[in-house]
């Protein structure tokens, strides 16, 4: 930009006395030949995927994307230059802005061993749940997203979006989630220690559909790790930054959210696959 100001007639002085550019760094890049850009084939897709979600997403999503899509043979880096020389980038998470809602009134039902300990891995879908509870400020209120991660197929398998972090709440959410779980299937469901997971009516429901609870220790909230990353990335892309008019406005996009996070998001740890295709080949098999 300066060198092209400076053609226009503005003085070379003045202009790096604005952009606060030394005279040595000007001169040295000046004299180097012009880079070529990265990949200028692909920038038009990958400015695409990268709008498919209200805040973007990161480098390694992007090229899960375009090898899968466009068959483009690329490295995560590659990207992240690509991106730099775009000028789009993702914001970074900050662990801080995302463990302020806590539901635990202590003991006042029935609880349960840690029964996955950490151990978060599955072979494939209907092995190992896990549900929380997550609020959203904005201007008209509060909202709380309680949904049901499928550790396996990384798929966000039930949800319920309401006002009222309550037992009507649980009730909805259960009611996606059991039709859904395959015949002889005894998922583990992992939550922490609140209210609603200790409530009597939620545990015989469980145990009716033959899901085996399993609660995070008191004040462990890494136990239920792989739930509230899920958090983090919602609000990363989905939330940070963002008004809403008004909860049925805020209820709609979150659901389109969900439905793009089950259906076009893919998955370093399903090799690229969306959770939607994983489930489906596991299904298969």
């Amino acid at each position: 930009m300066i060198r092209e100001l400076s053609g226009q007639g503005h003085a070379l002085a003045d202009l790096l006395a604005v952009s606060g550019v030394p005279a040595s760094t000007y001169h040295y890049n000046k004299s180097k030949p012009a880079k070529a850009p990265t990949r200028p084939e692909l920038w038009g897709k990958a400015i695409e995927i990268f709008s498919r979600s209200p805040n973007g997403c990161g480098h390694r999503q992007i090229a899960m994307c375009l090898r899968a899509e466009e068959g483009a043979t690329i490295a995560d880096k590659t990207v992240l230059k690509m991106m730099h020389e775009i000028g789009i980038s993702c914001g970074i998470r900050r662990e801080t802005d995302y463990h302020k809602y806590n539901s635990y009134k202590g003991v006042v039902g029935k609880t349960f061993e840690n029964v996955l300990g950490r151990d978060f891995e599955a072979d494939g879908p209907w092995q190992k749940l896990g549900t929380d509870v997550t609020e959203f400020k904005q201007e008209w209120g509060k909202a709380y997203f309680a949904p049901v991660y499928d550790f396996g197929s990384k798929e966000i398998a039930a949800w319920s979006i309401s006002q009222h972090p309550d037992m009507s709440q649980q009730k909805e959410m259960l009611d996606m989630l059991i039709p859904k779980i395959p015949d002889g299937a005894h998922p583990v469901m992992q939550s922490d220690m609140g209210w609603q997971y200790q409530h009597i009516g939620y545990c015989g429901r469980l145990e009716e559909a033959g899901i085996v609870q399993s609660m995070s220790r008191k004040g462990n909230c890494i136990d239920n790790g792989a739930t509230e990353q899920v958090f983090g990335h919602l609000k990363d892309e989905f939330f940070r930054g963002r008004k809403f008019p008004d909860f049925e406005t805020f209820k709609r996009e979150l659901e389109g959210y969900i439905e793009y996070w089950n259906t076009q998001r893919r998955q370093v740890k399903l090799k690229g696959l969306t959770p939607e295709e994983f489930r489906s080949q596991s299904q298969a098999a």
